[in-house]
């Protein structure tokens, strides 16, 4: 058994089977299903893991035990991965009271069609649970990133329990940083909904917090600013790292080779930082990461079917449905006889608030020529100026 802290132990699983995770997003280093146990006066397991988890989490949670009964199953977040095995639990320790939001006593009917009425207990914003010697708080944190979530607090221990807040990809069997993974993590997962996270940050203020105990990925006790400092810019929307992207589609070459020659010259100007991604070949949700990372977005792509290619279509739709903001955002299309694209994607594009339009953009009417070169020196120009 994993100990966290006193009385605290880890109880999670590894997941290596899994090859998309909520059927998009690809994990080749699998997924951490996390749970967790306070053992003191009381007995407290917080979530469960997933459906093919479910003799090896009890395995560990009667390690755990030793002989003794949980008191309490505290359901933080009603993902599947997480409350899968909910009706295993209260098979087995049926004299355990689960403890949820009402938003996840709801979910609960929905999924196994029971409250668990008789041994449940809704709770609510800042109501607590002494275990004994563990005081635990409960912070509702609704959208983050489902309705019914929570966060739970021991202020005894000073941990943080926080669902999937603070999560990443990632099985913890595997070496990796946190940093990207958690950034993917949470554009995609949690992205939409910075209002909710800043929200539930605030409630945490004031709170001497010395571990984090995420959901996914793993336990934060080192250098917490750092996590911290990350959610509180992510959620803002802001600048984390200074630089451009430039999310692409190219069809024969040309445009590819148009976005070269934009790369060379933003960085030849002084731009400390550019990315390029291949929209048709790369994943859509580093792409995303990498919107929300940096300051400047390049849109680069082909006319196609009077409109622009659907790679880059997928693309924007993406950032608008993760409420991407607060960027200077830039046009490069590629048309042999009518390009089209750069209208198309600012038409887009305006759909999300915030958004500064670069005053240059480039045309490139297939190949490369002088006129289109020249423009890209503009647009580089311009865009390195902002460094």
């Amino acid at each position: 058994m994993e100990r966290i802290a006193d009385g605290i132990y880890y109880i999670g699983v590894n997941d290596h089977q899994l090859d998309l995770f909520e059927g998009q997003y690809i994990v080749p280093d699998g997924m951490a299903y996390n749970s967790y146990v306070i053992v003191d006066e009381k007995i407290a397991v917080m979530d469960c893991v997933g459906s093919d988890f479910a003799d090896e989490w009890l395995g560990k949670l009667e390690e755990v035990l030793d002989g003794r009964t949980p008191d309490y199953l505290i359901v933080q977040h009603m993902e599947p991965d997480h409350s899968a095995n909910l009706t295993v639990f209260t098979e087995r320790y049926p004299e355990a009271q689960v403890i949820g939001t009402i938003g996840a006593f709801n979910m609960m009917q929905n999924y196994f069609g029971t409250r668990f009425a008789g041994r449940s207990r809704i709770v609510k914003d800042g109501e607590t649970l002494s275990l004994g010697t563990h005081e635990l708080t409960f912070l509702t944190a609704p959208l983050v990133h489902w309705p019914e979530v929570m966060f739970t607090y021991d202020a005894t221990a000073k941990v943080l329990f926080s669902a999937d807040a603070f999560g990443k990809f990632g099985a913890l069997d595997v070496d990796q940083p946190w940093d990207c993974e958690a950034r993917r993590y949470y554009f995609g997962i949690v992205g939409k909904f910075g209002k909710n996270v800043q929200a539930a940050l605030a409630k945490l203020d004031g709170r001497d917090i010395e571990a984090v105990c995420p959901l996914h990925g793993p336990i934060l006790s080192e250098d917490l600013d750092h996590y911290f400092g990350q959610y509180r810019t992510w959620s803002s929307y802001g600048v984390e790292t200074p630089g451009v992207l430039i999310a692409y589609t190219s069809v024969y070459g040309h445009t590819k080779e148009a976005v070269a020659f934009l790369e060379e010259k933003l960085l030849e100007k002084g731009c400390p930082r550019v990315v390029v991604t291949d929209l048709a070949r790369d994943d859509q949700a580093e792409a995303v990461e990498d919107a929300f990372r940096h300051g400047v977005l390049v849109l680069a792509t082909t006319t196609y079917n009077g409109g622009f290619f659907p790679p880059m279509h997928d693309f924007i739709n993406h950032l608008i449905d993760h409420a991407f903001q607060n960027r200077l955002v830039a046009f490069m299309e590629n048309g042999s006889w009518m390009p089209a694209a750069a209208k198309g994607m600012r038409a887009l594009m305006e759909q999300c608030a915030g958004i500064e339009f670069a005053e240059h953009g480039v045309t490139v009417k297939g190949a490369l020529d002088d006129a289109s070169r020249a423009q890209i020196d503009a647009l580089a120009e311009e865009l390195a100026a902002r460094f």
